[in-house]
Order: C-alpha cells, then structure tokens, then sequence
C-alpha cells in the first residue's frame, strides 16, 4: 500500500468521523501514514497548542494509543506516544470556546491548550472510554475468540436455534482450530 492510499484512508477516517482538521495541523496530518501502522485506525483527533513550546500540535486516539503529533519546519517531527493502560487521568478545562486537556501518564502530566471546546470534551471522553473497558475495543475489531464461539454455539443449542447435531458438527469445527 502506498503512502498517498495511507494519508488518503486516514483523511476518510477523519471524514466519517466528522473531523474537520484546520490548515494549521496539515503538516502533521501528512506525518501519520509513517506513524500509524496499516491496521490502526483513529478514533478520535484534536488539535490545539503545546503549553510548552507554543508549538501548534494534533493529538490523537487511535483504537490503540495515544499519540501527540508536533511538526514543525525548523524542529522537525516530534512524536510521542502512550498506551491506555499508561494513563492514569484525563481532563479538560474550558474556557469561553476553547479548553486545553491535560493527561496524566505515569508520573508526568501533558497538556495541551487552544482545544476547542465541544473536541475537548468529546476526546476525553473517548479516551476515557478506552481506559476502563481496552479489552473490549481491540476485540471488537478483530475476530472473536475460539472460547467466545464455544460459548455463543452453547447458547444457540440451548436456545433451540442449533440442533445437537449441528452443535456438535460446529464444536468439532472451533475445536480443531485450537
């Protein structure tokens, strides 16, 4: 797959996900085909200011971490990046339209500002999603497990939905994938 087919998958995520990206975080957008690996997909993106530098940064959730994107022409590309499990808190403080965010992961704490408000509220919350249920987002985008079928093929037989034929047939099926 082709760089430009990456960045043109990851712009139509970001379309479904009625993300709107300014001019301003197009230079880091352009970044994440080399950042993102090809079966990770975003679930959510804002974009706002680090309170360090003032430098102009996206942040990202993606169904398996969070990355902070910064690219700039003089610096470079900086990228940082956080599994769930590595956040202990997330939040957000208004302020008329905008908010800043800030996470705490082990024992430091990131913060960016200039996120808009309804973004900031909407990421959080989507990253808090992540971290009190992570093991039901990373199976739901793959394939259930041979024990979750054994249990679903069960209820169906008790269900009546399955004869104890089929379910047997079905059960030797599973059972030889283990």
């Amino acid at each position: 797959m082709s760089e430009k087919s990456r960045l043109d998958e990851i712009k139509e995520e970001l379309k479904k996900l009625d993300i709107s990206p300014t001019i301003f975080a197009r230079k880091e957008i352009r970044e994440l085909p080399d950042i993102l690996s090809l079966d990770e997909r975003i679930v959510y993106l804002v974009e706002g200011r680090n309170k360090l530098n003032n430098h102009h940064i996206i942040l990202v959730a993606t169904d398996r971490r969070l990355i902070f994107v910064d690219k700039e022409f003089m610096y470079g590309l900086k990228v940082e990046d956080f599994s769930y499990s590595k956040i202990s808190s997330i939040q957000y403080e208004t302020e008329f339209l905008l908010a800043s965010i800030d996470i705490q992961v082990t024992d430091d704490v990131v913060e960016i500002d200039g996120v808009g408000k309804y973004h900031a509220e909407l990421f959080c919350e989507k990253v808090r999603d992540f971290m009190s249920h992570p093991e039901q987002h990373f199976q739901s985008k793959s394939e259930p497990s041979i024990l979750d079928q054994l249990e679903q093929l069960g209820r169906l037989k008790e269900s009546g939905v399955l004869s104890e034929e089929e379910f047997l047939d079905q059960k030797k099926k599973l059972m030889e994938k283990l």
